[in-house]
């Protein structure tokens, strides 16, 4: 999203347990968790750079109560889909800026999707064609690719399905001098 918005970046893994953060953050809220991890992996990473901005995010899925994370394994990516089959997936996802030791911004969206009722053949061929690029995807799916077949509606910003809320990012970014105004 970044690339495509020409905002210049450079991608650094944080190196978290980021599902005992998670179990951590559990009793506060989805949101709590996703914000919570956006804020850690900027902390995380701002500390092996300091004096820059370092943009941290994360996003989850939670199904009738249940959070879901990325799937480890193509069974359990399919698991996870007959989970979501016919239900209503929340999608929440967040992002936050620090520079040093100091949180300069974050903030977190969440996005309703309606999955529509799918059926173990559709689940098979889908991830016949989308295994393994979905493993690395909460939610099991690629929104701008074979994914948006999973669902029947879907309200809220397309940048926040896509992993990340995009707008206020970019405007965090222009308060914060990283990119033009």
């Amino acid at each position: 999203m970044l690339d495509a918005a020409g905002v210049a970046h450079i991608a650094c893994p944080a190196g978290l347990d980021e599902r005992a953060l998670e179990d951590e953050l559990a009793p506060q809220g989805p949101a709590a968790i996703v914000t919570g991890l956006a804020v850690a992996k900027a902390r995380a990473v701002a500390g092996m750079h300091p004096g820059r901005i370092v943009l941290g995010s994360d996003s989850l899925v939670e199904v009738d109560g249940r959070r879901f994370a990325k799937p480890g394994s193509r069974s359990e990516a399919a698991a996870h889909l007959r989970a979501f089959s016919g239900r209503s997936m929340a999608l929440f996802s967040a992002a936050a800026l620090v520079r040093d030791d100091s949180l300069l911004w974050r903030c977190h969206d969440r996005a309703a999707l309606g999955v529509r009722v799918l059926s173990g053949e559709f689940i098979a061929r889908y991830l016949d064609a989308e295994w393994p690029a979905v493993a690395g995807c909460v939610g099991v799916f690629r929104i701008e690719a074979r994914g948006v077949q999973l669902f029947d509606s879907i309200e809220g910003s397309h940048f926040t399905v896509l992993g990340m809320p995009l707008l206020p990012v970019l405007a965090a970014l222009r308060v914060h001098g990283v990119i033009g105004a």
